[in-house]
């Protein structure tokens, strides 16, 4: 399991990737090379997924609540 540190290092590389995305750099070519960025969408998953690991992790493991639903009423 990755410690919290590593789980911050790793949501800013993704947020600076989004960013990137967001600022119009998603394709661009130069002469014969061309760079093609991930998809925002899974970029913006796996930010998503790696704030919750981070909140659990400095929460000590543990949700701060759930609900659970059962037959579709509450």
């Amino acid at each position: 399991m990755a410690t919290t540190a590593e789980l911050q290092d790793r949501l800013a590389l993704y947020r600076a990737a989004e960013q990137a995305i967001l600022s119009g750099a998603q394709e661009y070519r130069i002469g014969e090379r061309r760079l093609v960025r991930a998809d925002l969408a899974h970029i913006q998953a796996e930010i998503r997924s790696l704030e919750l690991r981070l909140s659990v992790a400095q929460q000590g493991g543990r949700l701060q609540h759930a609900q659970v639903v059962f037959g579709g009423r509450r």
